[in-house]
């Protein structure tokens, strides 16, 4: 195998259709909703990096706080020679896992984007000769088949992503990452924690209006990819906390009665003054939430590590 090899097991024209899909079932449900993973063309990128260096926006920094601290503890643990990321997009926050993981022979990045793939990939081979990087161009929550690589297997799923889930949504989730792992492969998991109520809304909500230009960015994806007429300004960002199920909501407010027209799939979606649409499920967890989860999945909860303030958590858990 070349240091770098990539392979597609997404169709060419995938993300329009899935788009297409996404937007004609969102914009007709009661409520209106459309998937975060729209946020992320290069203008959301951008700005979600921007969000990540907020001083309201800890996630980032409390997980990054804890693979420093911890990678060598990860990487004892997993004695892994194969390196799966799910959603790796620049493989940033990896790079401590790779460097610490010292027999590890590949790394296996999985994202939609296949620029971020190649250029992330090129940039690691570059630094670390010695390593294999076989990309795959996937939607992991669509089922995954993994390339034949050396065990153990380390899956890590960071940022905190796990929470855009519905519940049901994490169930089946779960369930097919057990699936990919043979017996003595392990899942890192990153989950934002549970806290208080002011700490998450601004994380969600910050003064310098960035999250409310990231929020209303899937209104100008809509718009460029299927002809849309949304009037961003015609929307205001709004965050919630649920207590009831313990996530935050991201929602667009309409300020006013409106029309949007989607020409593309010849859509009209009316919009009553102060209707929302939501645009992010952003679910907070507790420790014994997770061990149930990972548990019901066929997964031994067996490392639990947080940041000194507590507000995040990696966990790693082994197939059994």
């Amino acid at each position: 195998m070349t240091p770098l090899h990539v392979t597609r097991t997404l169709p060419e024209d995938a993300t329009d259709a899935a788009l297409r899909a996404d937007v004609r079932r969102g914009l007709t449900a009661t409520p209106k909703t459309l998937p975060p993973k729209w946020f992320y063309d290069a203008r959301g990128s951008e700005l979600f990096d921007r969000i990540t260096e907020l001083p309201e926006y800890y996630p980032t920094r409390a997980e990054r706080e804890i693979l420093l601290a911890r990678a060598d503890e990860i990487a004892a643990a997993s004695r892994a020679h194969t390196l799966v990321e799910l959603g790796s997009g620049s493989s940033e926050k990896t790079r401590h896992l790779i460097d610490a993981l010292t027999d590890l022979r590949v790394y296996v990045p999985v994202d939609v984007s296949e620029s971020a793939l190649v250029q992330a990939g090129q940039a690691l081979i570059a630094e670390r000769p010695g390593l294999t990087v076989h990309a795959l161009i996937a939607d992991f929550t669509a089922g995954l088949t993994l390339p034949q690589t050396p065990g153990p297997r380390l899956l890590a799923f960071l940022g905190g992503t796990i929470g855009n889930l519905l519940p049901a949504e994490r169930t089946a989730f779960l369930a097919s990452v057990r699936r990919l792992l043979s017996p003595g492969d392990a899942l890192l998991l990153g989950t934002d924690l549970v806290k208080d109520e002011r700490t998450l809304v601004r994380a969600y909500d910050d003064a310098a209006g960035v999250t409310a230009d990231f929020d209303k960015n899937v209104l100008a994806v809509v718009n460029r990819e299927l002809g849309a007429d949304f009037d961003p300004d015609a929307f205001d960002h709004v965050a919630l906390w649920d207590a009831e199920n313990e996530w935050i909501e991201m929602r667009l407010r309409s300020r006013t009665a409106q029309t949007v027209k989607v020409p593309v799939l010849d859509l009209a979606v009316h919009f009553a003054a102060g209707e929302e649409l939501r645009t992010e499920v952003s679910a907070k967890f507790r420790r014994d939430g997770v061990t149930a989860e990972l548990t019901a999945a066929g997964l031994e909860p067996a490392h639990w590590w947080t940041d000194r303030a507590k507000r995040f958590a990696l966990s790693l858990s082994t197939a059994r």
